[in-house]
């Protein structure tokens, strides 16, 4: 698409947050060209906080942004599926700390993105372009970026779990593949788990309403999973929202194995910070004046 989107109309809902359980409301109304994905707390005046690696807080089981205190929790799930649908220009307007988790997938957001429709604005879309490979690892969990003239991921996962195991999904993203193949796919954890992460102060607003529940062998949810592979396909989708924080659309490709929101938020950092890895381009295939270079990107850890 050679020009920036937003959106047409404002479109709203709300729900729980899944770690606090904070009933909050969340609005999505459009935003002028250049202006990216902007949180908005509405219930703290309204004060701003730009989807950017930059502002990233913490990374421990939901990505976290902060920004002079203001916290944001839970982002990558909107944030995947703004990405992917190719909304450049949005505010978001929230008004608690933690977005709603609704059913555990983007699909809530998707059908939003429906009800709002898109509006073209008059500015060239600007793309973040690879031009060399970028890896690295942490014991068995690697992550890297290669160049591509599309957005492209490979996901793999192995968990020590009888209903999990290994599995891997591969997919060019778009609007269509994203919907179709990534969307509907919900978090997920174990029942063995619950003790010790609400201990933590974490899942207070999970149920089977809003993740897959594993017990032992089981699958606790009614209708089991709604695609065979839905637990490495909830990855990709998280990897995706992850991704969003380079604040351009990407032309790469991107492969994690058995990565996490740390090894995600730290491919970005480390991508911004060397120039020599990439340049912004136009749909017009030009080299533009790099924008990103001016913002500082942050080391970000578990």
């Amino acid at each position: 698409m050679a020009y920036q989107i937003t959106i047409n109309r404002p479109v709203e809902t709300e729900g729980i947050g899944l770690h606090t359980a904070v009933k909050s409301r969340l609005r999505l109304v459009p935003a002028p060209a250049d202006t990216g994905i902007v949180f908005r707390r509405v219930d703290l005046d309204n004060f701003e906080i730009e989807a950017h690696v930059s502002n990233v807080a913490r990374v421990s089981y939901a990505t976290s942004l902060m920004k002079k205190g203001v916290l944001l929790s839970t982002t990558e799930h909107l944030l995947a599926a703004l990405y992917s649908c190719g909304v450049d220009n949005i505010y978001v307007e929230i008004d608690a700390l933690e977005l709603p988790i609704l059913d555990g997938s983007a699909l809530p957001f998707i059908e939003m993105l429906r009800d709002a429709g898109i509006r073209r604005l008059r500015r060239r879309r600007r793309y973040l372009q690879v031009l060399k490979p970028l890896e690295f690892s942490d014991g068995d969990r690697r992550i890297s970026i290669y160049p591509s003239e599309e957005f492209h991921v490979r996901c793999f996962i192995d968990f020590p779990h009888p209903v999990i195991g290994r599995e891997e999904v591969e997919l060019t993203v778009n609007r269509e593949t994203f919907s179709r193949e990534l969307a509907p796919a919900r978090t997920f954890g174990s029942m063995d788990d619950v003790p010790r992460m609400r201990e933590m102060g974490l899942i207070r607003g999970g149920s089977m309403e809003n993740a897959i529940v594993l017990n032992g062998d089981c699958i606790l949810n009614d209708g089991g999973l709604r695609l065979p592979d839905e637990f490495v396909r909830h990855k990709a989708l998280d990897l995706i929202g992850d991704l969003a924080l380079v604040g351009l659309p990407l032309k790469a490709l991107v492969v994690a194995h058995k990565a996490g929101h740390a090894l995600h938020t730290q491919l970005v950092t480390r991508l911004l910070a060397d120039r020599w890895l990439w340049r912004e381009t136009s749909d017009e295939s030009r080299a533009v004046a790099p924008r990103l270079a001016t913002r500082q990107a942050v080391a970000t850890s578990d």
